[in-house]
């Protein structure tokens, strides 16, 4: 337990790590800079993301300040070769896929900006509580760059290509109204009620199974990507495996006995 708080406690000023029951909360915190992303903190959160704390159940990603992310800070980006480009946006996808894939399901709340690399960590996470004053943009095509954090993979998969095209090409502002209703986020709360919200959904996701969590945040991308075939026998796998865990087998028992609680209720 001591080398998992050393991980908590020994992370860049940029961001702050706690623990608050079985939740992670880990906060973006560069207010002055609209938590702008540096590379500092996109190491910091694959730092984070890959060495979880036993007995967390789920994550919870917000910022600090007005913003939750300007995305990523300009002010570093250095002349570097085309090798050295590749490299860079390659850092940031094994730090993503640390978020995306990693250890337990991750809620996002937004507030004003989500911009640029912003959005790229946002669509990494698995749930995204946007409150009112969220905005959405990728202006990079306005900039003469491209984005590299992700962005032409994971947010078509929220809005489809041809609205991500449209961000790309007119740097449109998206705002959190119509972010909600594309699918960039799934909930749409009033301002300053999105960290309540957040983490009333990181509890409800922390009490699944951990082979329930482990198969929606692993197995159906997969199977969303794959052709039919292969997805309705990857479903198969999981279902058998999931279904024959001693969790799964007694949470079946109490709701065939009446114990449990019913949908809806």
């Amino acid at each position: 337990m001591k080398s998992e708080n050393k991980i908590l406690n020994g992370l860049p000023p940029s961001l702050h790590a706690e623990m608050v029951d079985d939740i992670l909360i880990v906060k973006l915190y560069r207010p002055e800079k609209r938590n702008a992303l540096n590379d500092e903190t996109v190491l910091g959160i694959e730092k984070i993301f890959t060495a979880v704390p036993s007995g967390t159940k789920a994550a919870l990603v917000c910022g600090e300040g007005k913003h939750f992310s300007a995305g990523l800070d300009l002010s570093e980006l250095k002349e570097i070769d085309i090798v050295e480009g590749i490299h860079h946006s390659r850092m940031w996808h094994r730090a993503l896929d640390t978020v995306q894939f990693g250890k337990v399901p991750v809620v996002a709340v937004l507030h004003g900006a989500c911009v640029g690399g912003g959005l790229e960590l946002a669509a990494a996470c698995h749930i995204r509580v946007a409150e009112t004053s969220t905005f959405y943009a990728l202006p990079e095509g306005q900039r003469g760059i491209f984005v590299g954090g992700g962005a032409s993979v994971r947010v078509p998969k929220l809005i489809g290509m041809a609205r991500t095209q449209d961000m790309m090409l007119t740097g449109r502002v998206i705002p959190a109204e119509e972010g909600n209703i594309i699918g960039i986020s799934q909930y749409l709360v009033e301002e300053g009620k999105g960290f309540a919200k957040g983490l009333e959904l990181a509890q409800k996701i922390a009490s699944n199974t951990n082979m329930t969590n482990y198969a929606l945040m692993h197995v159906l991308p997969r199977i969303a990507d794959a052709s039919q075939d292969q997805a309705l026998m990857m479903e198969s796998l999981m279902a058998a495996i999931a279904q024959s865990t001693p969790e799964a087998k007694e949470r079946l028992k109490l709701f065939l006995e009446g114990k449990a609680k019913k949908v809806g209720e």
